[in-house]
């Protein structure tokens, strides 16, 4: 399946994985120096006297820098645990602050939602839309299929569709993170079931098998639904779902969406609430009686 270029990808494909972004801010914050942008002088070895020196100054020189590499490793390993620890406490890895020159992506979130939300564009007849089209309560999802907190998030969202069913509807839009090399190949997958009626089955299938993404399983999941090969063979090699994706992932990122998933629950009065993350059904619920 190819990928046009002429279509600007919503995000640089070559931007680092959120918790590789973690490990390379923190290793360059500690490495650095005041004068890392400038020119050093050139360093004089310091003359000592007989006697003097430190333990590795007494061993052979192969030896010594064994140790030294030894040591360096360990404890770069220990604060990346320290910061990894801290990314999975809180659900996700931040972007590393200003001043760092580690290249931005969206990260996988998992953060408590927030009061209000920018701009969400509204529904259209191009969105996918589960339950009933009129419920008082809509949840709009910015989502990724290789997303692991997506797939996380996916069962509370039919929870909730089971436990309102006609006071909600969910919108799916889509938000292919850029280290997620089958995101959006997954998401023309989905897009291209959707023209033959299927795309929300489609889509609980890809969640289903997310470890095992790639044209294979689109193939079979293709297959098991009844869909028509020719026709969605077509499709996928049209690459002309393409455009929508990226359309739509571009309109979350001005809304405000940083990562996946990314939803907002919209009141019939219009009032607006972001949930950042892979909350609990418990969270998602309290935002809907909020909302209804």
């Amino acid at each position: 399946m190819g990928r046009r270029e002429d279509l600007k990808p919503t995000f640089p494909r070559n931007a680092l994985h959120p918790r590789a972004m973690c490990y390379h801010a923190l290793i360059r914050n500690e490495l650095s120096t005041p004068m890392e942008t400038g020119h050093m002088p050139p360093v004089m070895p310091a003359r000592r006297s007989h006697g003097e020196g430190g333990f590795l100054d007494t061993l052979p020189p192969k030896t010594a820098f064994g140790l030294g590499m030894v040591t360096a490793v360990l404890s770069l390993g220990t604060l990346g645990f320290l910061l990894l620890g801290g990314c999975l406490l809180k659900g996700t890895c931040e972007l590393p602050s200003a001043g760092t020159t580690v290249a931005a992506a969206p990260t996988d979130v998992g953060n408590l939602p927030a009061d209000t939300a920018g701009p969400v564009p509204p529904v259209s007849d191009d969105d996918w839309i589960r339950g009933d089209k009129d419920a008082k309560v809509t949840i709009v999802e910015y989502s990724d299929f290789q997303c692991p907190f997506c797939a996380r998030f996916h069962p509370t969202m039919q929870q909730i569709m089971t436990e309102y069913a006609g006071e909600v509807r969910w919108v799916y839009r889509h938000f292919p993170l850029s280290f997620h090399p089958e995101a959006e190949p997954a998401a023309e997958a989905a897009e291209c079931a959707g023209e033959q009626g299927k795309f929300w089955e489609y889509g609980d299938k890809l969640i289903e098998n997310q470890a095992v993404l790639g044209a294979a399983t689109y193939a079979k999941i293709a297959a098991d639904l009844g869909l028509n090969k020719g026709k969605f063979d077509t499709c996928l090699s049209s690459d002309r779902a393409l455009a929508k994706i990226r359309a739509q992932a571009a309109s979350g990122a001005t809304a405000g969406v940083s990562g996946t998933p990314g939803s907002f629950v919209i009141g019939s009065d219009g009032s607006i609430q972001e949930i950042r993350g892979a909350l609990p059904f418990e969270s998602v619920k309290a935002a809907v009686d909020a909302a209804l």
